[in-house]
C-alpha cells in the first residue's frame, strides 16, 4: 500500500517503529499530487518546500525520542479558509487572490504544535458558499470517483484531496453541511464538532454563529485524532466554549450495547434517493446488530430548517464580507468617481456571483421594515428547531440518518437553481442551526459507484460518543473500497 494511501495512526506506528520517515512519506504524497492533482484540481496553493523542511524537522524529533504525538510528521491539508502565516489565503474569492496571511489561525497553530506537515490551502466554494465547489473563484474541484460529478461543497477540496491521497487528512469549516456533504460524495469521514469546541481564530468568517472546523479523514480513529488536537478553549475566540478536551482516540472502544438511535422520520421522506435510504438503513441495522436500539423519533420544524439558514446565514454573511471594500486588504479597483465607486468596482468584480447573491438576500433580511419578518423571525425558528433537538436527547442517545439526499450530483446540474442546491443540505444544515455535532461515515455505494454517507447526530459536547457509535459502525461495515483514481 502506497504511504499517501495510509492514515494517521498506521503511519505513526510505522514511524515510531523506524520503517519509515516523515520525509519519506511527505515525498509520497507530493508525487501523488503530481500524479493526480490535474486531474481533480484539490490545491490552490501547495506549500511543498515548507512541507519537506517540516517533515524533516519532524524526522530529527523521531530520531532524538521526543516525537510529538500521533500527528508528528503527518501531511495535512488545509481548506484555504483558515490564515496561514506567510501563505496565500484566499478564501476561494478572487478578492483575496493574493492576500498573504500574517499569523496563524489558532486551528493551524495547533497543528503545527502538533508536528503537522502542512501540504498547502486547499480548493473550496468562494467563503464557504455552496454545495457543489463549483463556486469557487478559480476552479472547481472534481470528485474523485467520477470526474464528472461534484465533489461536494464547500470543503470539496479537502475532501477529495483525503480520497485521492493527496494529503493523509485535511481541515475544513462546516457552517450549513460543508464538511459532512462533500465527506458522503467523496466516501471519507467528516465530523462537525459543537459549536464552540474548536476555535474559530484566524479563519475566515462566513456566519459567525453557524462556522465550525473540523476534520476529513480516512476512519474514524483518525478523525478521532485530529479533532483531539484541535479542539479546546481559546481565549482569542470570544464564542469557544470552556469545555474539558476528552480523550478520543482512547475512548473508541467499539461497545455500544444499550446504545439509543433516533431515527428521526422528517429524514426519510420524499426527495431521499432510495439507494441512498436503502444504504442507510443498512447502516441502521449494522448498528442493531452491535446491540444499540433503533426508535423513531420526530423533529417536526426539520420543514423550517432550510428557510430558516438561507436568513440566518446570508445575513450574517452580510455584515460579515462588508470588511470587504478594497481599502484593508485584498483586490482594490481605484473608480474616478472616488470611494464609492472604488468600493462597487472592488465588488463586483472581487465577488462572485453566489456571494453577491447571498449578501444581498442578507442586506434585505436586515433591512428597516424587514428585520423582524425574516432575522427576528428565523432566530426564533432557530430556537424551536434547537428545543427539539434538545427534547429528542432527553431520549436517545444519538440520531442516525442520511448525510445527503443524493450522491454526488453531475457538475453544472443545479448551477443554475439555487433553491436545488440549497436542499442538497436538508439533513445537515439542523444540526448547524442547533449547535450541535455530526459526523458522516462512509456506509455504501449507490449505482455508478458513487459512496453514500449515513449521518450520526449527537448532543452538544458529546462528541465521543459520536465518534464510538461511528467507530463501532465502520468495525461492523468493514473496510471501505478505494476511489481507484
Amino acid at each position: 500500500m502506497p504511504l499517501y494511501s495510509e492514515t494517521i495512526h498506521s503511519l505513526h506506528e510505522k514511524q515510531k517503529e523506524g520503517t519509515v520517515t516523515s520525509t519519506m512519506i511527505t515525498r509520497s504524497v507530493f508525487d501523488r499530487i503530481r500524479e493526480v492533482e490535474e486531474k481533480i484540481h484539490c490545491y490552490i496553493t501547495p506549500t511543498e518546500e515548507a512541507a519537506l523542511e517540516a517533515a524533516a524537522r519532524a524526522d530529527e524529533r523521531f530520531r532524538k525520542g521526543d516525537a510529538l504525538g500521533p500527528l508528528d510528521g503527518i501531511p495535512v491539508g488545509i481548506k484555504d479558509i483558515f490564515l496561514t502565516e506567510g501563505v496565500k489565503t484566499t478564501a476561494g474569492s478572487k478578492i483575496l487572490e493574493n492576500f498573504i496571511a500574517p499569523y496563524d489561525g489558532t486551528p493551524v497553530d495547533r497543528l503545527k504544535k502538533a508536528g503537522a506537515v502542512i501540504t498547502g490551502k486547499l480548493n473550496m466554494d468562494e467563503f464557504a458558499m455552496g454545495s457543489s465547489n463549483e463556486n469557487s473563484g478559480f476552479f472547481p474541484t472534481l470528485n474523485p470517483w467520477d470526474r464528472t460529478r461534484v465533489p461536494g461543497g464547500s470543503s470539496g477540496g479537502s475532501a477529495a484531496a483525503v480520497t485521492a491521497g493527496e494529503a493523509v487528512a485535511a481541515l475544513g469549516t462546516d457552517t450549513g453541511g460543508s464538511i459532512r456533504q462533500p465527506a458522503s460524495h467523496c466516501g471519507v469521514v467528516g465530523l462537525k464538532p459543537t459549536y464552540g469546541r474548536v476555535s474559530r481564530y484566524g479563519v475566515i468568517a462566513f456566519a459567525s454563529s453557524l462556522d465550525q472546523v473540523g476534520p476529513l479523514t480516512k476512519d474514524v480513529r483518525d478523525c478521532s485524532i485530529l479533532l483531539k488536537t484541535i479542539a479546546g478553549h481559546d481565549p482569542a475566540d470570544s464564542t469557544s466554549a470552556r469545555v474539558p478536551v476528552p480523550d478520543y482516540p482512547s475512548l473508541l472502544t467499539g461497545e455500544i450495547d444499550g446504545l439509543t438511535v433516533g431515527l428521526p422520520e422528517e429524514y426519510f421522506l420524499e426527495g431521499l434517493e432510495p439507494d441512498v435510504e436503502a444504504q442507510v438503513r443498512k447502516a441502521a441495522q449494522a448498528l442493531e446488530r452491535r446491540g444499540a436500539r433503533l426508535l423513531p423519533v420526530s423533529l417536526p420544524s426539520t420543514r423550517y430548517a432550510v428557510a430558516t439558514y438561507y436568513i440566518i446565514a446570508p445575513a450574517e454573511a452580510s455584515s460579515n464580507l462588508a470588511r470587504y471594500d478594497g481599502v484593508k486588504y485584498g483586490v482594490r479597483l481605484n473608480d474616478r468617481e472616488g470611494l464609492i465607486g472604488m468600493y462597487r468596482n472592488t465588488r463586483s468584480a472581487g465577488f462572485g456571483p453566489e456571494v453577491k447573491r447571498r449578501i444581498m438576500l442578507g442586506t434585505f433580511a436586515l433591512s428597516a421594515g424587514y428585520y423582524d419578518a425574516y432575522y427576528g423571525k428565523a432566530q426564533r425558528v432557530r430556537t424551536l428547531i434547537r428545543r427539539e433537538f434538545d427534547e429528542v436527547f432527553s431520549r436517545v442517545d444519538l440520531l442516525l440518518s442520511p448525510t445527503a439526499p443524493t450522491p454526488a450530483f453531475p457538475l453544472g446540474d443545479r448551477v443554475d437553481d439555487p433553491i436545488r442546491m440549497y436542499l442538497c443540505d436538508i439533513f445537515t444544515l439542523p444540526v448547524n442551526i442547533a449547535g450541535v455535532a455530526g459526523i458522516s461515515v462512509p456506509c455504501g455505494l449507490a449505482p455508478g459507484n458513487l459512496p453514500v454517507g449515513v449521518q450520526f447526530i449527537g448532543p452538544a459536547f458529546k462528541e465521543e460518543v459520536l465518534l464510538n457509535a461511528a467507530y463501532a459502525y465502520e468495525q461492523e461495515r468493514g473496510e471501505f473500497p478505494e476511489c481507484g483514481l
